[in-house]
């Protein structure tokens, strides 16, 4: 029998309020969480996803959990705080299917993420994180993420998901992103995020900056306008617009976990980024992060 490939989804899984969906307010979501669901269910067989992240031992984290467990999603790699909580956000939507969120994260059980080192990671063919992952630990820990991630057997995948609001400063941000990106062996980011944190003009100052670390595999997401690849040699795609949007909860996460799915079953820099970009349309034209199977 063939050793199956590990995936590890490193980040902060919460409590999802929503007042725009009276039929569904209570949910459990997160950038990370959202990506390892949407990966679970573009693999098969031979690809075991597991979420990395630290719940308490209260009754929402064990909801949660089983939720995540439902997804099939693994969660022996999650660990339990004693004393803290999973953190909550509010999620609002505008005319338009835009997102806004409120948060109560800043005492959440996830920012004690690797306090006991990185044994969570043992074992594992490929770590995916975000910059929400690091934006939420304490400074000392994300750099020695970063170095454990650099030594690390394992592929690196990330997505730079920049939240101003997480972190101590722009500089701090930037610095620790940058690292990030260096050590990465695929990158999913998205434009608008790249310009507001490097200053990038265009997409194609991104893909040479990106390529200038050392990046080449992976796509940059651009919104309405449809990925392209990071591989300066690929052709551009022709690909569908949205026929609806909804709610634009999840697009990127659910891109990346279809680009990995596919990048793991074998598929082609183009059939990656097709199979991406047909199931984030999927996600914007349904109301949540998550959406049925």
């Amino acid at each position: 029998m063939s050793k199956k490939t590990v995936v590890a989804c490193v980040g902060e899984a919460m409590v999802e309020l929503s007042f725009d969906r009276p039929q569904q307010q209570i949910g459990y979501a997160g950038d990370t969480l959202n990506t390892a669901i949407y990966l679970a269910r573009a693999v098969g067989p031979e690809t075991q996803v597991e979420f990395v992240t630290v719940l308490g031992r209260d009754a929402v984290s064990d909801r949660m959990s089983a939720f995540i467990a439902s997804e099939d999603v693994g969660c022996a790699r999650i660990a339990r705080h004693p004393e803290r909580l999973p953190g909550i956000y509010a999620i609002a939507l505008d005319e338009r299917g835009e997102r806004s969120f409120s948060y109560w994260r800043d005492q959440s059980a996830a920012r004690c993420l690797f306090e006991d080192g990185f044994a969570q990671l043992d074992g594992v063919d490929l770590i995916y994180l975000s910059a929400i992952t690091l934006a939420i630990l304490p400074h000392p820990v994300r750099l020695s993420l970063l170095a454990h991630l650099a030594a690390h057997p394992a592929r690196v995948a990330f997505d730079s998901n920049y939240r101003p609001g997480l972190w101590e400063d722009a500089q701090t941000a930037r610095a620790v992103t940058e690292a990030a990106w260096r050590i990465s062996d695929i990158a999913l980011p998205s434009l608008d995020d790249e310009m507001a944190l490097f200053g990038d003009t265009d997409a194609q100052a991104v893909r040479t900056r990106l390529n200038g670390w050392g990046v080449r595999e992976g796509a940059l997401k651009m919104g309405a306008r449809g990925p392209i690849s990071l591989d300066p040699s690929a052709a551009p795609l022709d690909l569908p617009a949205a026929r609806s949007v909804v709610d634009t909860t999840a697009a990127g996460d659910s891109f990346n976990g279809a680009w990995l799915g596919a990048y793991l079953q074998g598929a082609s820099g183009d059939q990656c980024l097709a199979c991406a970009h047909n199931r984030a349309l999927e996600v914007i034209a349904q109301p949540g992060a998550i959406i049925a199977r």
